[in-house]
């Protein structure tokens, strides 16, 4: 079911009929449309099943009663992107890595902030959710995933971190809920000390690790700093300007050398 750009369908229980209020609030308007089971796929590794649900324009990815993630929040994924990106414009042909699609917030903001000569890896582990970004929600995406700059890899981010040494300026994490894993376990070696350490030798001298979560995680926080990089702590809000619940993003950046203590920088808070 679809409707125009400015009535949205009303839809009334008696005989499923549908009927559109031209005075009903927009917002409330598409509350009222049911959401719409597209498809459901398989986290590889054991991590359940994902569900790929549609209501009018909006699009959602659940994990049983959660949402990983919706089409209307988008500005803490987006910021997630601009901060680190700006930490390192100055960088001649920057190379990125991005772990984790999703809806591509983070892949669109990252292209906005570099430029021509950047060059953005995104990891995807789960095929089904490239293949929604190329289906169901391609008018999302827009040419973000045609974009020469961008390569796509249907692949677990920690391989590629492992394999890397001193090959990207910045390396961008949204996988899973953040270092507190949710949907897979094998995500947690990525936020693990092991994980951080790969990290940090994957990064240029001056690179930047950028984490997102849900929450704050005050051991994961010193993890960073155990393993060398200098840690600033951001808050920001899943729905940008807007507002919306807070969420968290670590700025994490590799000195030339390691602190001879082991410890970073000292944590910053911003909003």
């Amino acid at each position: 079911m679809s409707a125009g750009p400015i009535q949205l369908a009303w839809i009334v229980a008696s005989g499923g009929n549908v009927v559109v209020d031209p005075d009903e609030n927009p917002s409330r308007q598409v509350d009222m449309i049911p959401w719409s089971l597209l498809e459901t796929a398989q986290v590889p590794g054991g991590g359940g099943e994902i569900r790929l649900m549609q209501r009018g324009a909006d699009f959602s990815i659940m994990l049983g009663e959660t949402e990983l993630m919706g089409s209307r929040l988008s500005g803490s994924e987006e910021a997630l992107a601009t901060i680190a990106c700006e930490r390192i414009r100055a960088r001649e042909r920057p190379r990125i890595l991005i772990g984790g699609l999703g809806m591509g917030f983070t892949l669109r903001a990252a292209l906005g902030a570099l430029g021509t000569e950047a060059q953005i890896t995104v990891a995807e582990l789960v095929p089904a959710v490239v293949a929604w970004a190329r289906g169901p929600m391609a008018a999302m995406f827009g040419n973000s995933l045609t974009d020469a700059r961008v390569s796509l890899r249907e692949a677990d981010v920690g391989h590629l971190i492992a394999r890397a040494s001193a090959s990207y300026d910045a390396i961008l994490l949204d996988v899973d809920n953040g270092p507190k894993a949710l949907t897979r376990d094998a995500n947690d070696r990525l936020y693990d000390l092991q994980g951080l350490s790969a990290a940090h030798t994957a990064l240029r001298p001056g690179g930047v690790l950028a984490v997102w979560s849900s929450d704050p995680d005050s051991s994961f926080s010193r993890r960073l700093r155990t393993t060398g990089f200098g840690v600033e702590e951001i808050r920001a809000r899943a729905n940008g300007a807007r507002g919306g619940a807070r969420h968290h993003i670590w700025i994490a950046t590799r000195a030339n050398r390691r602190p001879p203590n082991g410890r970073g920088a000292m944590t910053r808070h911003g909003r």
